[in-house]
């Protein structure tokens, strides 16, 4: 049987789990997650104009449910919820359920998750969210949800938040509303990033090089305190500016690259007998880490080692890397070439399993000196590291990870290093040969054009640096089965596909990452013909995003196409996630334009759209890490006359944090400090005081008596908040306020306002968190516009 055979016999080889209900819509469906939802007792629709005609000819809010396959806490939800059938039977009655595959539809994702994190604070799947009907905005946002109320996690439970919704919807129908437009409203302050620009200069890739460094764990390695997440743009950029730094700072970077690099590749993150990253580290030392695998992970993370080989001429990391890429020939590769999008972290609803072993698992597996070494070199003589914290009373396991650096355990062992490393390799094979014996995990196996071309790039890269001609052909293999299966005649750039079937249209992270495929493999081909060809399909996509993603008379991206009618708001971001950003991406894309293809307005395009999110990366050069890397392509680049044009871009003064000083705002807003430091069990506060000036006053926190919503025109209770990012929670012990209004039945602040504002870390960090301040001044005859201010306070994880 070919390895697509063995990879799609059945769905369940896919995560898609068989049930005895009768089949929903979504067995009609391409998606393995929607897939895995289609025996459910839930009547779920698929996103799109059908679900929301029938929510609005039922005149029922819509339920909204996003996740992807290879979740764990959406394989929770689905067990413990979604089977059920009294919860199926009360979500069919009161909602018309909607499941979204976040995979195919990021900008879906990227909007709600918004709303989500403006909701709660914090975000993660699955996302949970409730939408009136007619504009598809969010009313109420949570993630999992369980059967109960889960006061340990924190998590009410979905019959009494589904119960009260429903309620609410029939007997409190305006003050839904206006809830959900308020909701929208501060989804969209997040989704939509507007900045000044700025003079993008030298200073701002200093900055990042600074603030990298001082994140950097100097004992475990990352940049930041668990869960750690490998941020390889992080060390890609130290790695592209060491060169022209001086050697303190080229110290520090070498500490900071390696000390990372190393407690990665000998940690559990890395799978240590089949090759490829897992999606994270639960702790501090990159031992335990949650045991998914991604394709987009393991694209950047073999491209970071191939660069600090080529850096350092270090053997452990271009083993790493190869490995790495191995592991996607073998587990994520389908017979056309194309390429898998994930792998679960769960076999037989235990996260993990798959990957764990104990001393006697390992003995068996292999002959006594075998297994000897295998003890030492992977710690097992140390006891166990891994206990399930979700089945506590299940035995203690191992997660294997070197207990040293490959030179340290031979010279331990009293062997050389080629012995040791000839040793390791039998045992990863034998290890991987019991393995594959035991129950799989599940692969998603769609694929998505953005992941599949970074992997293109990556693998094409790293075919160059090692002087890998077969890694060059395994690239251009996968890149013509993608541009066979997913750009049409005219152009048009599909999201994903899968046996046969295509998705929703690319978005702008799509469009930009072919190019830099096309690009990477056309920048090493000797064949003139075929690289011309390259050129052009690159040019194909790079011409489309400016059509299909930019505005009118500006060089403002966005992240979706204008077209998109299902969404309420069009998401425009330039910050990295686990993904570097759309607009970065597309900057490398058009700068290699102009080196490969030899095209002056090429680099004109890339320095116009630096130019349009230069005031992200003067607010944050770490959280637009990509963007920073490209600005310093361009600063160092041989041309010259890029170089200056960069240099001379227009000047704009970036507006303040906090405009108080504008005649025009009407309160003016004081902080006590100008950072905080934060870390899990030990949150930090500061005061503000609010100044409204006279004949202003402003909302209270709730403006009504008696916390209604009130009627016409909503209005903005003060709150602190935090956008750009997620990681952090900020709450605040907010006054009543004094009455106002012809009946006292308003509540507002007038004069001097002091409030102690309290800032506390959860558990993901990602993006640079921002803290905010909204408020609606009035008058005694009308209400401005809602204000929100971006506080000029860093936040610093401890």
């Amino acid at each position: 049987m070919s390895r697509e055979s063995q990879g799609r016999a059945d769905d369940a080889a896919s995560g898609v789990r068989a049930h005895a209900g009768p089949a929903n819509r979504l067995a009609r469906e391409a998606s393995p997650y929607l897939r895995q939802h289609a025996h459910n007792p839930v009547d779920w629709w698929p996103w799109g104009e059908a679900a929301f005609a029938e929510a609005r000819r039922r005149d029922l809010p819509i339920f909204l449910s996003i996740g992807y396959s290879t979740c764990y806490w959406c394989h929770v939800m689905e067990r413990e919820s979604f089977e059920s059938e009294s919860i199926g039977r009360m979500l069919n009655d009161a909602f018309v359920c909607v499941k979204v595959d976040r995979e195919e539809r990021p900008d879906v994702d990227d909007v709600y998750m918004a709303a989500v994190q403006a909701f709660t604070g914090r975000g993660g799947w699955p996302m949970s969210v409730f939408l009136e009907p007619a504009g598809l905005r969010p009313f109420w946002a949570g993630t999992y949800l369980p059967p109960e109320d889960r006061p340990d996690l924190g998590a009410p439970g979905i019959l009494r938040v589904t119960s009260a919704l429903s309620a609410a919807w029939r007997e409190q129908r305006e003050e839904v509303l206006e809830q959900a437009a308020n909701l929208a409203e501060a989804a969209t302050e997040r989704i939509v990033e507007s900045f000044e620009p700025v003079r993008p200069t030298v200073e701002h890739v200093r900055r990042a090089v600074v603030d990298l460094l001082r994140l950097h764990d100097r004992r475990w390695g990352g940049f930041g305190p668990a869960p750690k997440f490998p941020q390889p743009v992080f060390v890609e950029l130290l790695l592209a500016v060491r060169s022209a730094v001086d050697e303190s700072t080229r110290s520090a970077i070498d500490a900071a690259c390696r000390g990372t690099l190393d407690s990665m590749a000998m940690g559990g993150i890395f799978d240590q007998v089949g090759g490829g990253f897992h999606r994270y580290s639960v702790d501090e030392r990159w031992t335990v880490p949650h045991f998914e695998k991604m394709l987009y992970d393991n694209a950047q993370l073999s491209l970071v080692y191939a660069l600090a080989w080529n850096t350092y001429r270090d053997p452990f990391y271009r083993r790493t890397s190869l490995r790495t890429l191995e592991y996607v020939q073998r587990e994520l590769t389908d017979d056309a070439g194309s390429l898998w999008s994930a792998q679960d972290a769960e076999v037989g609803a235990r996260e993990g399993r798959n990957y764990l072993w104990t001393p006697e698992g390992v003995r068996a597996a292999l002959s006594p000196e075998l297994a000897r070494v295998a003890l030492e070199v992977y710690g097992l003589n140390n006891g166990p590291n891994f206990q399930d914290p979700h089945h506590p009373g299940e035995p203690a396991t191992n997660v294997l990870r070197w207990a040293d650096r490959p030179e340290a355990l031979a010279e331990r062992l009293g062997v050389s290093i080629d012995s040791l490393e000839a040793a390791v390799k039998e045992i990863n094979s034998a290890l991987l040969e019991a393995r594959n014996k035991r129950e799989q995990p599940s692969t998603d196996d769609k694929v998505i054009a953005a992941w599949n071309s970074m992997m293109v790039h990556v693998m094409t890269c790293a075919g160059v640096l090692f002087d890998r001609p077969d890694l060059i052909g395994h690239a251009s293999r996968a890149f013509e089965s993608l541009w066979n299966r997913l750009v049409s005649k005219d152009g048009t750039l599909m999201r994903t596909w899968r046996d046969g079937q295509t998705g929703a249209p690319g978005v702008l992270e799509d469009y930009a990452w072919v190019a830099r495929a096309a690009l990477s493999l056309a920048r090493q081909e000797r064949n003139q013909t075929r690289r011309d060809e390259l050129v052009r399909r690159a040019r194909l996509m790079l011409d489309a995003t400016g059509r299909l993603f930019g505005q009118a008379r500006s060089e403002i991206v966005f992240d979706s196409p204008a077209d998109r009618a299902d969404l309420f708001v069009r998401p425009r971001s330039a910050y990295d996630g686990a993904m570097p950003s759309g607009i970065s991406v597309l900057i490398h894309a058009w700068l290699d334009s102009a080196e490969v293809g030899g095209q002056p307005e090429a680099a004109e395009r890339a320095i116009a759209l630096l130019a349009s999110i230069s005031g992200a990366i003067d607010r944050s050069p770490t959280a637009t890490a990509n963007s920073t890397l490209a600005l310093w392509r361009c600063l160092q680049h041989q041309d010259a006359v890029l170089r200056a044009r960069v240099s001379n871009l227009p000047q704009s003064r970036a507006r303040a944090l906090n405009d108080s000083q504008d005649e025009e705002m009407p309160v003016e807003v004081l902080a006590s400090v100008d950072r905080v430091e934060v870390a899990i069990g030990n949150p930090a506060s500061f005061e503000l005081r609010l100044v409204v000036k006279p004949d202003f006053h402003i909302n209270a926190a709730v403006p009504l008596a008696g916390g209604g919503l009130g009627a016409g025109t909503p209005l903005v209770g003060l709150r602190v908040g935090v956008i750009n990012g997620t990681g952090v929670r900020v709450y605040a012990d907010y006054p009543e306020g004094e009455p106002a209004g012809e009946r006292g039945e308003l509540r507002v602040h007038r004069g001097t306002l002091d409030l102690t504002v309290a800032i506390e870390r959860e558990a993901e960090w990602s993006g640079q968190p921002v803290l905010t301040l909204t408020y609606q001044a009035c008058t005694e005859t009308e209400c401005l516009r809602p204000t929100t201010v971006e506080l000029d306070i860093a936040i610093d994880r401890a």
